[in-house]
């Protein structure tokens, strides 16, 4: 067995699972990463996560696609089998797609596919992988900020993420056997290419969320990823079926 522990990261191509995926390797942590779509941004994660010292395998998956999850996990057996592992330790889901509408406009089409990605997706995602996550790991699911935070526009989207607060805590409970710790992280305003880029590219934007903001600006990818990699050491064991929000203390 490896002397380092094995993280899984879905969507660790890009924003904040890419930082996640970083700062878990500063931390001597391997993992495994998800990509949709954009192979080139995965290998050069994976070079950056070999550059720390660390190792990386990435492997597609579109966690909208539930019919893939079988296959997919055997990929992640034989990902785990050229690491010298049979299990994994810790689990983020974290990819996801961003959806704006409001309540008159959104479409069951649309509601449908939001729905795949963020509540359908994690749930089955993380039941076709329990076999594979060892005993005393940990789970992270993330959230939003907008759960608390009500922006017209995002009813949809919020809704989805609400759904992944309350699933942890009934992961946390019924995985608390195994001593698998669950928690969700709620990001505030990041400035990534979520949403189009929206609060990286806009300057009204980014002067709006910086105003509500106790701390003054909007978020950044790495005041997330480190955050992460940190609830998942030893260090917060004893934290679970927590709603962590990261957001700099926006709309207090």
């Amino acid at each position: 067995m490896p002397s380092y522990p094995i993280a899984l990261v879905t969507g660790g191509s890009r924003g904040l699972g890419r930082s996640t995926v970083e700062a878990l390797a500063r931390r001597g942590v391997a993992s495994i990463l998800t990509y949709n779509s954009n192979r080139a941004a995965a290998d050069e994660v994976v070079a950056a996560v070999e550059a720390a010292g660390a190792k990386a395998i990435a492997i597609r998956l579109d966690t909208g696609d539930t019919a893939s999850f079988p296959a997919f996990a055997d990929a992640v057996r034989q990902a785990l089998g050229t690491l010298g592992a049979e299990r994994f330790d810790y689990l983020v889901n974290m990819a996801g797609t961003s959806h704006s509408g409001l309540l008159g406009d959104v479409t069951e089409e649309d509601f449908d596919a939001a729905y795949r990605v963020h509540v359908k997706g994690p749930f089955f995602l993380t039941q076709t992988l329990l076999p594979l996550i060892a005993d005393g790991g940990r789970i992270v699911n993330i959230s939003s900020g907008l759960t608390r935070i009500i922006y017209p526009g995002r009813i949809a989207y919020g809704a989805m993420k609400g759904a992944v607060e309350v699933m942890t805590r009934y992961m946390a409970k019924e995985l608390g056997p195994r001593r698998i710790a669950v928690n969700t992280v709620a990001p505030g305003a990041i400035q990534t290419d979520f949403s189009g880029g929206m609060v990286r590219d806009n300057p009204d934007v980014s002067r709006h969320i910086a105003e509500a903001t106790a701390l003054g600006r909007p978020g950044l990818p790495d005041d997330i990823g480190p955050m992460i990699a940190s609830l998942l050491s030893e260090d917060h064991r004893w934290v679970n079926a927590q709603r962590i929000e990261v957001s700099g203390g926006q709309a207090i």
